[in-house]
């Protein structure tokens, strides 16, 4: 009787890194990886050695220096005399609110539009084709100096708002007592916090998870076992009842400032700029109409069959859209999405066109014009926008694994 054994392990030559296929693929990915070791060593001894004999050195210490200029657009405190560094966090900030903005209305635009085109109304079918037509093919710089422009010239000057020397009522006033749309920007209420009134913004974003909680249990209620729930009356309660309670048992901590026309200017509320706003919508319009085409081609390519089965057991159109249609055609959606909210971070930097001060006019602007710390500068705009856009991706990834099919 033969006992079969296993055959003796062969011991290891160097010979087997080139020959054997086991482990051909490490050798040269490791040859790869000392090659870009050894190419940016270099780069950087060049680099070193070019500022030396420059008499230059690479010093952040001028971010702490007064920056002694001003900046439109503030969502947080700051004044000429400020530092560097503090410039540059409310240039980051002005880049994060426009991008996150505008995300969300190309988003908006883009699933609307995306859908409307394959409408079987004619009419509104061909109106969604020449909108993503037109916008997706001409550079989005030349819609923002169009809007900017639009802006400026057809909103009222600030001057028919205020009140003539005779005594006499102003040519325009606010709407609704609150709201006015001027040529130097659109200005509206502004929130203000009490002592205890971030308990109540607390509240309110814990109420948003709570919404998407509970219609994630709708969901999970309706394919497990077929039933159906209210939706839309309990998640605007979950939205809103929290958020009042809390409000009125803190003793009303949030308030509202309200514009008011002031002898030369507006005074209180809070100033969207002209240069805000036409950045906000031409980056929104520009993406929008290339997420459209995505959606569209995310659509298409679920089976005509899934919604021909979908309703012949009754459901509604509508229904077959958001049920059946939608989930399945996000994991065709959602990965050129990412890139295209990728797209936006980045040609937000296009604000300088418009006046609009983010993150490229201060830091990559005024402050490297006046301080000369061209490297510096430079390497701290590409370190934001390479964490920003990681930070993006990643949690798009996170959001496009979790609705990934599943088989079992």
């Amino acid at each position: 009787m033969t006992i079969a054994t296993d055959p003796p392990k062969e011991s290891f030559r160097l010979s087997m890194l080139i020959n054997d296929t086991r482990y051909r693929s490490y050798t040269f990915q490791a040859i790869a990886l000392l090659a870009l070791i050894v190419f940016f060593s270099i780069l950087g001894n060049n680099l070193a050695q070019n500022l030396a004999a420059a008499g230059l050195n690479i010093s952040y210490e001028f971010l702490g220096d007064p920056a002694g200029y001003d900046i439109n657009q503030q969502p947080i405190p700051y004044d000429s005399q400020s530092t560097h560094m503090r410039a540059s966090i409310v240039g980051a900030l002005n880049t994060l609110i426009v991008a996150f903005l505008a995300c969300v209305t190309a988003t908006i635009f883009g699933v609307i539009a995306g859908v409307l085109r394959l409408s079987n109304n004619w009419i509104i079918s061909k109106l969604m084709s020449i909108y993503v037509e037109i916008f997706r093919n001409i550079p989005v710089l030349i819609w923002l100096i169009i809007i900017f422009t639009i802006t400026a010239n057809v909103f009222a000057p600030i001057a028919e708002f205020r009140l003539p020397r005779d005594g006499s009522d102003p040519e325009r006033t606010l709407i609704f007592g609150m709201m006015a749309f001027t040529n130097q920007g659109v200005f509206i209420p502004k929130l203000t916090l009490g002592d205890s009134g971030a308990f109540v913004i607390y509240a309110f974003l814990a109420s948003i998870l709570g919404v998407f909680g509970y219609r994630g249990y709708a969901r999970k209620k309706l394919f497990d076992e077929g039933k159906t729930i209210p939706v839309l009356l309990p998640s605007l309660a979950i939205l809103i009842v929290p958020a009042v309670l809390m409000y009125f048992a803190l003793g009303r901590p949030l308030g509202v400032d309200l514009p008011e026309m002031g002898r030369f200017r507006f005074e209180g509320g809070l100033q969207l700029r002209t240069s805000f706003i036409a950045l906000w919508f031409a980056l929104s319009i520009y993406t929008g109409a290339f997420i459209a085409e995505n959606v569209r081609a995310g659509i298409l390519a679920v089976s005509k069959g899934q919604s021909e089965a979908a309703a012949a057991l009754g459901l509604r159109s509508g229904r077959i859209m958001n049920l059946v249609i939608l989930p399945q055609a996000l994991r065709v959606i959602i990965p050129p999405l990412i890139s295209q909210y990728l797209n936006i971070t980045k040609n937000s930097s296009l604000a300088i066109a418009v006046g609009y001060m983010d993150l490229t006019g201060t830091l990559g602007g005024i402050t490297l014009n006046q301080t000369g710390r061209a490297i510096e500068s430079v390497l701290l705009l590409m370190l934001f926008y390479l964490t920003f856009s990681l930070t993006i991706s990643a949690l798009m990834n996170v959001y496009n694994n979790s609705i990934k099919l599943k088989e079992r």
